[in-house]
């Protein structure tokens, strides 16, 4: 029996559901890009929550991070932008990857056609 329990929380956390990219907006101004991204997550509070995003070339070359420092459980879906962000000229399509406070980096992402 205490070699169950712990296996039923790891059991837990292999099964939580990721974020979810529910939608993307971008504008750019200048020489940089503003993103826009809202996520779904079933948080629970401090102890598992969405608290990250991030803005990727198809190479995995990182553009941009946006950290979320605090559980979002009675606002879902949730909306958090990050501007500033340089795009190299040329390219035409980002990923979006987002992340939890548990699981990590999910390993899917969305992508995203600049305009």
């Amino acid at each position: 029996m205490r070699y169950l329990l712990p296996a039923l929380f790891l059991a837990t956390a292999a099964f939580a559901d990721p974020p979810v990219v529910e939608e993307v907006t971008a504008t750019q101004s200048g020489g940089s890009w503003r993103f826009s991204v809202t996520l779904s997550h079933p948080d629970t509070g401090w102890d598992h929550y969405a608290d990250g995003w991030r803005v990727e070339l198809a190479d995995g070359t990182v553009l941009a991070t946006r950290e979320l420092l605090h559980p979002h459980v009675t606002e879902q879906p949730f909306t958090r932008s990050q501007g500033g962000v340089d795009v190299p000229d040329g390219v035409t399509q980002v990923l979006i990857r987002a992340k939890c406070s548990v699981d990590g980096w999910n390993a899917a992402t969305t992508a995203f056609a600049l305009e």
